[in-house]
């Protein structure tokens, strides 16, 4: 039987460590302003996206009467606020911003080795066969039932498994990354193109959010899952190999 690698179990639980910062630094974040746009710029006196209720900032309505800067339709306007809003995330970005970079670099270890040694190819990457309608839907039929097989404590993971973890590691893992740098005006200014491709700060901002909404629920089905097929199993094969 194979065991997961040093190096994987290594990347696990530093990247393991790193989200649970990042989720909790995100929702500080998340507080202060709790409204989504679309495309370039949004503010409380722009038409929200979609507006979260997880702070006193929601919907506060703590505006003076809006003034229009110039007297054309259209124009941008102003207005000043009556409502003490909850607005205390400083830390909370430095900390978030640290946590990425401990995200970010066992992240591209991680994929260097995976790459290197076979390990996508041999274990995470579904293959052909496997993805042929009977099989894949039997699996599905079992996960819906709870029928879960007992763990190996090794990378011989399930289709589904596999299915899941190629998308965290080849596209929600990813998309995080290059839509929180296309927030940060500094890596604009030197890769404009990142905002071409999201549409905007804004967009990567509500891309961001619900890229981090689907990692959270991966996450939340994978401890689950984690402990209907051997917890202790699980977690030896993850620690001491």
């Amino acid at each position: 039987m194979d065991r997961h690698p040093a190096w994987v179990r290594i990347s696990h639980w530093v990247v393991a460590a790193s989200v649970l910062v990042l989720a909790f630094t995100g929702a500080a974040i998340l507080m202060v302003h709790p409204r989504l746009y679309w495309g370039e710029i949004g503010n409380d006196l722009t038409p929200a996206f979609l507006e979260l209720k997880i702070s006193r900032n929601y919907k506060h309505g703590g505006w003076t009467a809006a003034t229009p800067f110039f007297q054309s339709p259209g124009s941008p306007v102003s207005a000043r606020r009556t409502y003490d809003i909850f607005n205390q995330n400083g830390w909370a970005r430095s900390l978030h911003f640290l946590a990425a970079w401990c995200l970010v670099l066992p992240g591209v270890l991680y994929l260097i080795n995976g790459v290197a040694t076979g390990h996508f190819r041999s274990h995470v990457v579904p293959r052909g066969r496997e993805l042929a309608p009977r099989p894949l839907l039997a699996e599905v039929r079992d996960h819906l039932r709870l029928r879960i097989r007992a763990a190996t404590g090794g990378p011989q993971y399930g289709l589904l498994q596999k299915m899941a973890y190629s998308a965290v590691v080849f596209v929600a893992a990813p998309l995080m990354v290059l839509t929180g740098m296309t927030m940060a005006p500094a890596v604009t200014a030197a890769f404009p193109v990142l905002l071409r491709i999201f549409g905007g700060y804004q967009s990567a901002r509500t891309i961001h959010f619900f890229t981090f909404a689907a990692l959270a629920a991966f996450a939340v089905v994978h401890v689950v899952m984690v402990i209907k097929s051997g917890f202790r199993r699980q977690m030896k094969g993850m620690t001491l190999g």
